[in-house]
């Protein structure tokens, strides 16, 4: 049975008045199984907070709108308190406890994407919550909680029960939460907007690639990830991954064509891509899109640590030009003139390509 490549919207999981969790669904979105991929989105209203939770996935977090305050607490490690913003990528390992905060009017929105080949369940994030109506300790007595924090019973009814959201609840305005450190932010985000960029096309493209070496974290994540800034009409550059690495992209902005081809060079999707799609390439399936008029911006994490290795079909690194003429003539069974012809095309290093004149 073919595997359904089309991209998909993140559909409602939990929420209240203090924001909402989403998530993609393996069952709508096939590859999410078969590539051991999770990927979600929490929005945050004005004071709304995600209780502190853990997931039994490594996790990629990419704020896509909004400010907002974050609490990590890695195994064996004191709470780091992160001001994010829009463009921050944080690395989230195994055992990473995590709380997510928003004090502003403008939603607070946050992107997860990782791998899941060792939680419960293929192509889904399970999340642990420590407190609230669904939390850890409302599973114990009420005599295991009291003796293993030598509190009286009472207390601990009070702990367990009080807190009655499920998730995300909404503070009270003049509720103080942690003020964030500067210093706290140190290997542990990085906005990729800011950073310093991969790639620089003009009119064509630019790339920021988030790595072990801007983010050691990404290690222990096991997956590393890039933002795409593809200017209005520009193309991407035919391609595959050489490496194995599957590629997982979400639509921040904009809109654009895709075209993959797979195996017997088959296209196996052509789509136009929107804002919030979701949409995954297989392992060395060849891809390629065009942006529309407005431009169109992703973020993609690559189930690799380090930067993933592709082979481009276009442009003077390309595959094409590093086999010989004879060889491009016999291919393609065509005259010199012709091989000579497509030879001297895409003569760039770009792997972005701006618009015809």
């Amino acid at each position: 049975m073919e595997l359904d490549l089309s991209p998909k919207l993140a559909k409602k999981v939990y929420g209240g008045n203090g924001g909402s969790y989403h998530s993609w669904s393996p069952s709508e979105l096939p590859m999410l199984r078969e590539g051991n991929i999770g990927a979600a989105k929490l929005a945050l209203d004005k004071n709304g907070f995600a209780l502190p939770r853990y997931s039994d996935s490594a996790k990629v977090a990419y704020v896509l709108q909004g400010n907002g305050v974050a609490g990590i607490v890695l195994p064996e490690s004191e709470e780091k308190v992160l001001a994010i913003k829009k463009g921050d990528a944080i690395a989230l390992p195994f055992g990473v406890v995590t709380w997510w905060y928003n004090e502003e009017e403008t939603e607070l929105i946050v992107l997860f994407l990782g791998d899941t080949s060792k939680a419960h369940k293929a192509g889904e994030f399970t999340e642990f919550f420590l407190t609230g109506s669904n939390g850890i300790f409302t599973g114990f007595s009420t005599e295991f909680v009291s003796r293993a924090w030598d509190l009286d019973e009472n207390v601990v009814k009070t702990l367990v029960g009080k807190q009655s959201g499920n998730g995300i609840v909404k503070l009270d305005g003049n509720f103080k939460m942690p003020e964030p450190k500067k210093e706290h932010r140190l290997g542990m985000a990085l906005n990729c907007e800011e950073a310093p960029l991969d790639v620089d096309i003009t009119k064509g493209g630019r790339v920021v690639v988030l790595n072990t070496n801007n983010l050691p974290l990404v290690g222990e994540v096991g997956l590393g990830a890039d933002l795409v800034r593809l200017d209005g009409s520009a193309m991407c550059s035919p391609g595959f991954s050489c490496d194995s690495a599957l590629q997982v992209t979400y639509i921040v902005r904009g809109s654009g064509r895709v075209q993959v081809v797979g195996v017997d060079g088959r296209r196996v999707l052509e789509t136009t891509l929107k804002a919030g799609n979701l949409f995954i390439v297989p392992r060395f399936f060849v891809v390629s899109k065009i942006a529309s008029p407005e431009g169109m911006e992703w973020f993609s994490i690559i189930t690799t640590p380090n930067s993933p290795i592709f082979t481009h079909l276009a442009g003077r690194t390309s595959v094409w030009k590093a086999l010989s003429p004879s060889v491009l003539q016999a291919s393609f069974d065509v005259d010199a003139d012709t091989e000579k012809l497509f030879s001297s095309k895409r003569t760039s290093d770009a792997i972005f390509f701006p618009p015809p004149n």
